[in-house]
């Protein structure tokens, strides 16, 4: 009979619950799976980008960099700060699922009225009363309200540390572009001071000339304009290499002296590793992929809560104490106070509250998917735009080296017509310097080709491997914060 009675109750107080109004417009979610890229991005072999892709290049200054930055750099402290904050607000949801047990104290003195309910000797005197007590609540959480909050919660923690790993990753990449523009300076400020001597002894080589009545003015004044351009781009190249020294310390948060052992290395270029297919495995690699698809996963978990905010909220409460209107009796049996039992709080007209909760809850549900599906196809742009720049620096690389080759040969006979004297000086200075400017123009293409690399591993996640599964992280970060 009891047990009747007890579920004819619970179905009356669910019978009149707020009514939760349907979800109509739920955004859907871009499916992974189905993303490509376009069949002229052509991808190399297998492979993913390691977790410090940097090592790659085989250059030890440049890892030595990365990883003091990464230690230490001023850059990463807000990103971690945040995460500071998302998990203080885990830890606050996390302690209120749990039970509540409080102690109280109270004393005071008082005097009841001689006309009020109390009837004499109690009305119109006055009392001191003391309690003590001891007071425990619960939730029971039926309806997984807490539950729900706690995963919330704990999707924006991962969501805050996916942010921190992009941030690794987007200071580990402008670190890099700037040591190796500082390099490819080096090496071609070298090669242009060899460019300058060229070009001053064909100056040279034209006053001689000139002095013989063997040459023009114009060839003289067209030498040293060349010249003139050439050191004025020695000039600008000098002011780019203080750019980068000083935006590579603002970065690393050093010091005047930190880059002083900076030396310079050439270049390894090395082949690039793309993955053949583009899906779910490829772009749950990228951080900011990853932390979209968090908040996705978080915001389900509000709406969830809200949700659950339309049932009865049931709290077992206990209290054990001591009551008495004088001190000396406190602590005598008859004092003890006892109360246990069930709260229930049944929403019944709260003027819209909980349906305007709950519709802001799946609006910015809506919000995140788009962001999230936007994201995805940005993903997909940032992929096919670095894959399709590497394979155009390569193929101009190659293009390169043939006229690199073809201006070499055209050197090799300038020189050996020079020995038979069937050439003039000007015309081996000219074949050098043109063999000179090939060098200068693989220099730089070589650098884009560093950047289309840098830019490539930054698109293909870096090599980063968070969590796939929502509920398997969720219990595994659960687990880790009761240890």
């Amino acid at each position: 009979m009891k047990l009747s009675l007890s579920v004819l109750a619970l179905s009356l107080a669910l019978a009149g619950c707020a009514s939760i109004p349907p979800d109509t417009q739920p955004l859907p979610q871009q499916d992974l799976a189905t993303i490509q890229l376009a069949a002229d991005i052509h991808l190399a072999s297998e492979g993913w980008p390691a977790a410090q892709w940097w090592r790659q290049f085989q250059d030890s200054q440049l890892d030595q960099l990365i990883e003091h930055a990464l230690s230490s750099s001023p850059n990463l402290e807000v990103a971690n700060a945040r995460i500071g904050s998302a998990l203080s607000a885990f830890d606050a949801r996390h302690a209120d699922r749990g039970p509540r047990v409080d102690l109280g104290a109270n004393a005071n003195r008082q005097r009841y009225s001689g006309n009020g309910l109390m009837p004499a000797p109690i009305g119109g005197n006055y009392y001191n009363e003391v309690t003590v007590g001891v007071q425990a609540h619960y939730d029971l959480d039926w309806w997984g309200k807490h539950k729900a909050q706690i995963a919330a919660s704990l999707g924006e923690v991962n969501a805050r540390r996916a942010e921190y790993a992009m941030a690794e990753q987007m200071l580990a990449a402008e670190i890099a572009r700037h040591y190796f523009s500082m390099q490819s300076g080096w090496a071609r400020m070298d090669n242009l001071h060899a460019l300058v001597k060229l070009q001053q002894q064909l100056v040279t080589d034209k006053e001689k000339r000139i002095a013989n009545g063997l040459g023009v003015s114009d060839d003289h004044l067209s030498a040293q304009t060349r010249l003139s351009l050439l050191q004025q781009q020695i000039a600008l190249l000098e002011t780019q290499i203080v750019t980068e020294r000083e935006a590579l310390r603002a970065l690393l948060g050093a010091d005047s002296s930190a880059l002083a052992s900076l030396q310079p290395k050439e270049a390894q270029a090395l082949p690039h590793a793309l993955p053949g297919k583009l899906g779910m495995e490829l772009l749950a690699r990228r951080p900011d992929l990853q932390a979209a698809r968090w908040r996705v996963q978080a915001a389900m978990s509000t709406i969830e809560a809200a949700q659950a905010a339309f049932y009865p909220d049931i709290d077992l409460g206990a209290s054990f104490g001591l009551d008495a209107i004088k001190l000396g009796k406190l602590l005598q049996s008859g004092s003890r106070t006892l109360f246990i039992g069930p709260a229930l709080s049944l929403p019944l007209f709260d003027s819209g509250r909980l349906q305007a909760q709950l519709a802001g809850a799946r609006s910015e549900r809506n919000e995140l998917i788009a962001d999230y599906n936007q994201n995805v196809f940005n993903v997909v742009r940032d992929v096919a735009q670095a894959g399709a720049k590497v394979q155009g620096v390569e193929n101009q690389l190659r293009l390169q080296e043939e006229n690199l080759r073809a201006s070499e040969a055209q050197l090799r006979n300038a020189n050996a017509r020079l020995k038979q004297g069937l050439a003039d000086r000007a015309t081996q200075l000219n074949a050098e310097m043109t063999v000179r400017g090939q060098v200068d123009l693989g220099m730089q293409l070589q650098n884009q080709r560093q950047n289309a690399e840098i830019n490539l591993n930054v698109a293909l996640g870096g090599g980063y491997r968070g969590s796939s599964d929502f509920a398997d992280t969720a219990s595994t970060s659960k687990r880790s914060t009761q240890q």
